[in-house]
């Protein structure tokens, strides 16, 4: 790869356009999409991640969606090996290429790399999952709260597995898994250009509400029936198919659920937010900022770096 390469990512919270600007870039630079959006990694999950309709999907090649089952075993860790292997074939023919999705963790694993950390007997994760099932999250979260706090204050504590993962380094190093982050990031062959579209907060959560009715009205809740005999798998502990489960269950009623789709969507949503907020290098722009003057800073921003 060559030194003039370009990954542009396009980042921001759920339903603000990530796709739609994604796109637009392709085409204008004549390139290729890779998704690190790993909700939508999974075949048997269509309506409830967004995945791009069939003519956004047949208008620029896209890279990682729903490429594996929720069966599959996939982490992060993979994630970042197949898409650096596929970025290496796309410089093959592209000078840039662009990466789209709201998941910080993956974005971050394309860019600078994932933290390593010691090898863990799976043992520890076993009985984490056992005390999962026989006590509840609650309690995994008081654990990791007293374990590490400084992990717990910014991670997603309504998600089981970024829970169990967290206390399994701790329980099984000694350490807190904080210790392990934001060691030495690795180098890349390719520069990057972030963009994270941003509106005003009403505006998020009325993008965010008008989503899930239309997940709704385009058969969400078929789609939920069809895979709760699955919900047991990591693929399927995310907003927008608990909720249903809890429904389909007897625990509420639908009204309920889709109110509790809403909610921890818009949670969702400022923790992603909170991501991209957090980086210096990324580039706040307005979710409705015309497509000439998004180009027009891409443009400044890759001068700036081959001046650099």
């Amino acid at each position: 790869m060559m030194a003039q390469n370009t990954l542009l990512v396009v980042a921001g919270p759920t339903g603000i356009g990530k796709t739609a600007l994604a796109i637009k870039l392709a085409k204008h630079y004549k390139t290729e999409i890779i998704s690190a959006d790993s909700r939508q990694f999974f075949k048997e999950m269509r309506i409830g991640t967004a995945v791009p309709s069939s003519e956004e999907l047949a208008a620029v090649p896209h890279h990682f969606i729903q490429h594996i089952s929720i069966h599959d075993p996939y982490s992060v860790g993979d994630f970042e090996r197949d898409a650096l292997k596929k970025l290496e074939e796309l410089f093959q023919l592209n000078d840039i290429v662009v990466l789209a999705g709201g998941s910080g963790l993956y974005i971050d694993a394309v860019l600078q790399g994932f933290d390593s950390f010691p090898e863990i007997d799976p043992s520890v994760r076993t009985r984490l999952k056992q005390e999962l099932h026989q006590n509840g999250l609650a309690e995994l979260q008081k654990e990791l709260l007293e374990s590490d706090p400084v992990y717990a204050k910014r991670a997603d504590l309504q998600n089981p597995q970024r829970v169990i993962r967290a206390l399994e380094v701790c329980r099984g190093t000694g350490n807190p898994y904080s210790s392990y982050l934001g060691r030495k990031k690795a180098q890349r062959p390719f520069r990057s250009v972030i963009l994270g579209l941003e509106a005003p907060r009403e505006e998020v959560y009325r993008r965010i509400d008008n989503r899930v009715d239309a997940m709704m009205e385009a058969g969400l809740l078929e789609e939920a029936r069809g895979l709760i005999e699955h919900k047991h798998l990591n693929a399927l502990q995310t907003v927008g198919y608990k909720e249903l489960f809890g429904y389909l269950e007897g625990d509420y009623d639908l009204d309920h659920a889709i109110e509790e789709i809403k909610k921890n969507s818009r949670r969702y949503a400022k923790r992603q937010g909170t991501w991209f907020r957090g980086k210096k290098e990324v580039l706040p722009l307005p979710h409705d900022l015309p497509i000439k003057e998004i180009l027009d800073l891409i443009n400044r921003q890759l001068k700036l770096k081959h001046d650099g």
